[in-house]
Protein backbone atom coordinates (compact mmCIF):
# COMPACT_ATOMS: atom_id res chain seq x y z
CA UNK A 1 0.00 0.00 0.00
CA UNK A 2 2.92 2.52 0.94
CA UNK A 3 4.50 1.57 -2.82
CA UNK A 4 1.83 2.04 -4.00
CA UNK A 5 0.49 5.99 -3.00
CA UNK A 6 3.87 6.69 -3.14
CA UNK A 7 3.59 5.91 -6.97
CA UNK A 8 0.17 7.51 -7.21
CA UNK A 9 1.94 10.80 -5.92
CA UNK A 10 5.05 10.61 -8.38
CA UNK A 11 2.67 10.46 -11.14
CA UNK A 12 0.38 13.55 -10.30
CA UNK A 13 2.66 15.30 -9.27
CA UNK A 14 4.47 14.48 -13.53
CA UNK A 15 1.14 15.78 -14.25
CA UNK A 16 1.15 18.85 -12.77
CA UNK A 17 4.62 19.77 -14.04
CA UNK A 18 3.54 18.60 -17.54
CA UNK A 19 0.32 21.26 -17.41
CA UNK A 20 2.31 23.96 -16.18
CA UNK A 21 5.26 23.06 -19.09
CA UNK A 22 2.76 23.76 -21.80
CA UNK A 23 3.39 26.65 -24.25
CA UNK A 24 0.65 29.41 -24.14
CA UNK A 25 0.78 32.75 -25.97
CA UNK A 26 2.39 34.75 -23.21
CA UNK A 27 5.39 31.57 -22.94
CA UNK A 28 5.73 30.29 -26.51
CA UNK A 29 8.65 28.00 -25.15
CA UNK A 30 8.61 25.36 -22.56
CA UNK A 31 10.69 24.49 -20.27
CA UNK A 32 12.09 21.37 -19.00
CA UNK A 33 11.36 19.26 -16.55
CA UNK A 34 14.23 19.48 -14.64
CA UNK A 35 14.08 23.10 -14.83
CA UNK A 36 10.64 23.09 -13.01
CA UNK A 37 11.81 20.59 -10.63
CA UNK A 38 14.83 22.90 -9.59
CA UNK A 39 12.99 25.98 -9.96
CA UNK A 40 10.09 24.94 -7.31
CA UNK A 41 12.24 23.10 -4.69
CA UNK A 42 15.02 25.69 -4.78
CA UNK A 43 15.71 28.84 -2.52
CA UNK A 44 14.91 30.53 -5.46
CA UNK A 45 11.15 29.80 -4.79
CA UNK A 46 11.52 31.74 -2.03
CA UNK A 47 11.99 35.06 -3.01
CA UNK A 48 8.60 35.72 -2.86
CA UNK A 49 7.66 38.09 0.42
CA UNK A 50 4.76 36.31 0.43
CA UNK A 51 6.40 32.71 0.90
CA UNK A 52 9.66 33.86 2.86
CA UNK A 53 10.21 31.72 6.01
CA UNK A 54 10.94 33.53 8.57
CA UNK A 55 12.76 31.85 11.38
CA UNK A 56 11.86 32.50 15.32
CA UNK A 57 14.79 34.79 16.82
CA UNK A 58 17.01 32.58 19.68
CA UNK A 59 15.58 32.71 23.24
CA UNK A 60 17.78 34.85 25.76
CA UNK A 61 17.60 33.24 28.85
CA UNK A 62 19.71 35.44 31.91
CA UNK A 63 20.69 34.58 35.29
CA UNK A 64 19.21 37.20 37.04
CA UNK A 65 16.71 37.75 39.93
CA UNK A 66 12.82 38.13 38.83
CA UNK A 67 9.67 38.52 40.67
CA UNK A 68 7.28 35.66 41.70
CA UNK A 69 3.73 35.31 40.73
CA UNK A 70 1.50 32.85 42.34
CA UNK A 71 0.81 30.39 39.13
CA UNK A 72 5.25 30.62 38.86
CA UNK A 73 6.83 27.20 39.37
CA UNK A 74 10.44 27.40 40.26
CA UNK A 75 12.58 23.72 39.46
CA UNK A 76 13.12 21.03 42.39
CA UNK A 77 17.06 20.12 42.72
CA UNK A 78 18.73 16.96 43.15
CA UNK A 79 19.88 15.36 47.00
CA UNK A 80 21.53 12.82 48.43
CA UNK A 81 20.33 11.60 51.44
CA UNK A 82 22.20 10.99 54.20
CA UNK A 83 20.64 9.74 56.83
CA UNK A 84 18.63 10.46 59.98
CA UNK A 85 19.13 11.68 63.45
CA UNK A 86 16.96 13.71 66.41
CA UNK A 87 17.54 17.16 67.62
CA UNK A 88 15.59 19.22 70.19
CA UNK A 89 14.53 22.71 68.96
CA UNK A 90 14.72 25.84 71.46
CA UNK A 91 11.82 25.09 73.18
CA UNK A 92 12.47 21.26 74.30
CA UNK A 93 10.55 19.80 71.34
CA UNK A 94 12.18 16.54 69.70
CA UNK A 95 12.31 16.48 66.42
CA UNK A 96 13.17 13.63 63.75
CA UNK A 97 15.66 14.38 61.40
CA UNK A 98 16.39 13.41 57.53
CA UNK A 99 19.46 15.12 56.61
CA UNK A 100 19.86 15.89 52.69
CA UNK A 101 23.03 16.97 50.86
CA UNK A 102 22.79 18.84 48.11
CA UNK A 103 26.20 17.69 45.92
CA UNK A 104 26.57 20.27 43.01
CA UNK A 105 23.51 20.72 41.03
CA UNK A 106 24.14 22.61 37.63
CA UNK A 107 21.62 23.18 35.01
CA UNK A 108 22.52 20.82 32.47
CA UNK A 109 19.62 21.57 29.11
CA UNK A 110 17.16 24.12 29.16
CA UNK A 111 13.97 22.80 26.92
CA UNK A 112 11.61 25.52 25.20
CA UNK A 113 7.74 25.04 23.51
CA UNK A 114 9.85 26.22 20.42
CA UNK A 115 12.05 23.07 20.32
CA UNK A 116 10.99 20.71 22.78
CA UNK A 117 7.21 21.54 23.14
CA UNK A 118 7.68 21.68 27.14
CA UNK A 119 9.09 24.46 29.39
CA UNK A 120 11.66 22.34 32.02
CA UNK A 121 15.24 22.22 33.59
CA UNK A 122 17.53 19.60 33.19
CA UNK A 123 19.55 19.33 36.46
CA UNK A 124 22.62 17.17 36.97
CA UNK A 125 24.41 15.98 40.34
CA UNK A 126 27.62 14.70 41.67
CA UNK A 127 30.28 13.68 39.22
CA UNK A 128 31.55 10.75 36.73
CA UNK A 129 34.10 10.01 35.19
CA UNK A 130 33.61 9.58 31.38
CA UNK A 131 34.62 5.98 31.18
CA UNK A 132 31.38 4.87 33.52
CA UNK A 133 29.53 6.77 31.31
CA UNK A 134 28.44 5.36 27.74
CA UNK A 135 28.79 7.81 24.62
CA UNK A 136 25.44 8.73 23.89
CA UNK A 137 25.90 10.75 27.53
CA UNK A 138 29.35 11.89 27.47
CA UNK A 139 28.34 13.38 23.89
CA UNK A 140 25.04 14.93 25.56
CA UNK A 141 27.55 16.88 28.18
CA UNK A 142 29.96 18.10 25.63
CA UNK A 143 27.41 19.12 23.47
CA UNK A 144 25.84 21.26 26.41
CA UNK A 145 29.59 22.46 27.72
CA UNK A 146 28.42 20.96 31.17
CA UNK A 147 30.47 18.31 32.95
CA UNK A 148 30.39 14.91 33.67
CA UNK A 149 27.16 14.72 36.16
CA UNK A 150 26.23 11.17 38.07
CA UNK A 151 22.43 11.56 38.00
CA UNK A 152 20.01 13.68 35.59
CA UNK A 153 16.56 15.00 36.73
CA UNK A 154 14.05 16.86 34.43
CA UNK A 155 11.38 19.36 36.40
CA UNK A 156 8.68 21.04 34.58
CA UNK A 157 8.98 24.92 35.04
CA UNK A 158 7.40 27.76 34.02
CA UNK A 159 8.71 30.40 31.18
CA UNK A 160 9.42 33.12 34.04
CA UNK A 161 11.41 30.68 35.49
CA UNK A 162 13.77 29.25 33.55
CA UNK A 163 17.60 29.14 33.55
CA UNK A 164 20.52 29.30 31.69
CA UNK A 165 22.69 26.43 31.09
CA UNK A 166 25.81 25.88 33.76
CA UNK A 167 23.47 27.94 36.74
CA UNK A 168 24.58 26.41 39.59
CA UNK A 169 21.60 25.31 42.16
CA UNK A 170 23.09 25.03 45.68
CA UNK A 171 21.10 24.43 49.25
CA UNK A 172 19.89 28.13 49.49
CA UNK A 173 17.20 27.12 46.34
CA UNK A 174 14.97 26.47 49.64
CA UNK A 175 14.68 28.50 52.53
CA UNK A 176 13.99 27.44 56.58
CA UNK A 177 10.22 26.91 57.73
CA UNK A 178 9.07 26.10 53.58
CA UNK A 179 7.04 22.98 53.00
CA UNK A 180 9.02 20.90 50.08
CA UNK A 181 7.70 17.44 48.46
CA UNK A 182 10.64 14.59 48.55
CA UNK A 183 10.61 12.45 45.70
CA UNK A 184 12.73 8.83 45.92
CA UNK A 185 12.98 4.96 45.14
CA UNK A 186 12.04 3.37 48.11
CA UNK A 187 13.93 0.37 50.02
CA UNK A 188 13.38 -2.98 48.21
CA UNK A 189 12.06 -5.65 50.37
CA UNK A 190 12.09 -8.46 48.14
CA UNK A 191 8.75 -10.91 47.96
CA UNK A 192 7.13 -10.33 51.29
CA UNK A 193 3.59 -12.21 52.47
CA UNK A 194 -0.02 -10.68 52.55
CA UNK A 195 0.67 -9.17 56.35
CA UNK A 196 3.57 -7.51 56.06
CA UNK A 197 2.80 -5.87 52.74
CA UNK A 198 -1.01 -4.73 53.08
CA UNK A 199 -1.34 -4.95 56.52
CA UNK A 200 -3.23 -7.79 56.70
CA UNK A 201 -4.99 -9.62 60.24
CA UNK A 202 -4.15 -13.19 59.56
CA UNK A 203 -5.59 -16.44 60.49
CA UNK A 204 -6.26 -17.55 64.09
CA UNK A 205 -3.25 -18.82 65.91
CA UNK A 206 -5.54 -21.39 67.65
CA UNK A 207 -8.82 -22.90 66.95
CA UNK A 208 -8.13 -25.23 64.68
CA UNK A 209 -6.00 -23.20 62.74
CA UNK A 210 -3.15 -25.58 60.95
CA UNK A 211 -0.59 -24.27 58.91
CA UNK A 212 -2.29 -20.97 57.84
CA UNK A 213 -1.56 -18.68 60.47
CA UNK A 214 0.24 -15.76 58.06
CA UNK A 215 -1.95 -16.48 54.97
CA UNK A 216 -4.16 -13.91 53.21
CA UNK A 217 -7.70 -16.17 53.14
CA UNK A 218 -9.59 -16.10 50.75
CA UNK A 219 -8.87 -14.35 47.02
CA UNK A 220 -12.29 -14.47 46.05
CA UNK A 221 -15.26 -16.22 44.98
CA UNK A 222 -17.02 -19.08 43.69
CA UNK A 223 -18.46 -19.86 39.53
CA UNK A 224 -19.73 -16.00 39.91
CA UNK A 225 -17.14 -14.33 38.97
CA UNK A 226 -15.05 -17.36 38.65
CA UNK A 227 -11.77 -15.34 38.48
CA UNK A 228 -9.53 -13.11 41.16
CA UNK A 229 -10.04 -9.27 40.22
CA UNK A 230 -7.19 -7.27 39.13
CA UNK A 231 -5.48 -5.69 42.15
CA UNK A 232 -6.22 -8.07 44.54
CA UNK A 233 -3.68 -7.87 47.66
CA UNK A 234 -2.02 -10.83 47.29
CA UNK A 235 1.68 -12.09 48.52
CA UNK A 236 4.44 -9.68 45.81
CA UNK A 237 7.42 -8.32 45.65
CA UNK A 238 7.71 -5.35 48.23
CA UNK A 239 9.27 -1.56 47.67
CA UNK A 240 11.82 -0.44 45.19
CA UNK A 241 9.41 2.07 43.86
CA UNK A 242 9.05 5.70 43.21
CA UNK A 243 7.30 7.43 46.35
CA UNK A 244 6.64 10.88 47.34
CA UNK A 245 6.65 12.53 50.73
CA UNK A 246 4.54 15.67 50.60
CA UNK A 247 4.57 18.47 52.91
CA UNK A 248 7.87 18.13 54.52
CA UNK A 249 9.34 20.70 56.65
CA UNK A 250 12.59 22.34 56.19
CA UNK A 251 14.25 22.69 59.65
CA UNK A 252 17.81 23.89 58.71
CA UNK A 253 19.83 24.79 56.07
CA UNK A 254 23.91 24.95 55.89
CA UNK A 255 25.11 26.54 53.11
CA UNK A 256 28.68 26.44 53.66
CA UNK A 257 28.40 22.41 53.33
CA UNK A 258 25.11 22.05 51.26
CA UNK A 259 23.02 20.52 53.52
CA UNK A 260 19.47 20.23 54.35
CA UNK A 261 17.74 18.90 57.49
CA UNK A 262 14.05 18.39 57.26
CA UNK A 263 12.00 16.92 59.02
CA UNK A 264 10.23 13.44 59.35
CA UNK A 265 11.71 10.49 56.85
CA UNK A 266 11.65 10.33 53.05
CA UNK A 267 11.88 7.85 50.87
CA UNK A 268 15.12 5.49 50.08
CA UNK A 269 18.04 4.00 51.97
CA UNK A 270 21.34 5.87 52.88
CA UNK A 271 23.62 7.54 49.87
CA UNK A 272 20.27 7.07 47.21
CA UNK A 273 19.18 10.35 45.42
CA UNK A 274 16.15 11.97 46.04
CA UNK A 275 14.74 14.78 44.47
CA UNK A 276 13.54 17.74 46.38
CA UNK A 277 10.84 20.61 45.26
CA UNK A 278 8.14 22.89 46.28
CA UNK A 279 5.62 21.72 48.11
CA UNK A 280 2.26 21.49 45.97
CA UNK A 281 -0.69 21.66 48.78
CA UNK A 282 1.10 23.91 51.21
CA UNK A 283 2.69 26.23 48.77
CA UNK A 284 5.07 28.57 50.45
CA UNK A 285 4.78 32.72 50.66
CA UNK A 286 6.12 33.63 47.05
CA UNK A 287 7.84 36.74 48.81
CA UNK A 288 9.89 34.63 50.89
CA UNK A 289 11.13 32.26 47.93
CA UNK A 290 14.35 33.37 45.58
CA UNK A 291 12.90 33.12 42.21
CA UNK A 292 14.03 31.78 39.97
CA UNK A 293 16.86 30.50 42.17
CA UNK A 294 19.33 32.38 44.85
CA UNK A 295 22.12 34.18 43.20
CA UNK A 296 24.64 35.02 45.26
CA UNK A 297 26.74 38.11 45.96
CA UNK A 298 29.79 39.02 43.91
CA UNK A 299 31.27 39.49 47.72
CA UNK A 300 29.26 37.14 49.52
CA UNK A 301 31.64 34.13 51.14
CA UNK A 302 29.24 31.19 52.02
CA UNK A 303 31.67 29.12 53.61
CA UNK A 304 31.96 31.65 56.53
CA UNK A 305 27.92 31.63 56.80
CA UNK A 306 26.40 29.68 59.61
CA UNK A 307 23.91 27.20 59.68
CA UNK A 308 19.76 28.74 58.65
CA UNK A 309 17.12 27.63 61.28
CA UNK A 310 13.48 27.99 60.50
CA UNK A 311 11.70 30.56 62.91
CA UNK A 312 9.73 28.96 65.39
CA UNK A 313 7.87 31.88 67.05
CA UNK A 314 8.51 33.18 70.53
CA UNK A 315 5.20 31.52 72.20
CA UNK A 316 6.61 27.92 74.25
CA UNK A 317 4.43 25.56 73.36
CA UNK A 318 4.39 23.63 76.42
CA UNK A 319 4.21 26.70 78.68
CA UNK A 320 0.75 27.81 76.73
CA UNK A 321 -2.57 27.53 78.43
CA UNK A 322 -5.48 25.51 77.62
Amino acid sequence: MAALSTRGLVSRLHQQFLSLSRPSAAAPTSLPFHSLTRRLFSSDALMDGSQILHKRPARIIQATPAIMTPNSKRTGIIAVKCGMTALWDKWGARLPITILWVDDNIVSQVKTVEKEGIFSLQIGCGHKKPKHLTKPEVGHFRAQGVPLKRKLKEFPVTEDALLPVGTSLGVRHFVPGQYVDVSGTSRGKGFQGAMKRWGFKGMPASHGASLSHRSPGSTGQRDAPGKVFKGKKMPGRMGGKTRTVKNVWVYKIDPARNLMWVRGQVPGAKGNFVFIKDSVYKKPDVSMLPFPTYFAAEDEDETNIGPLVADLGEVDPFMVAD
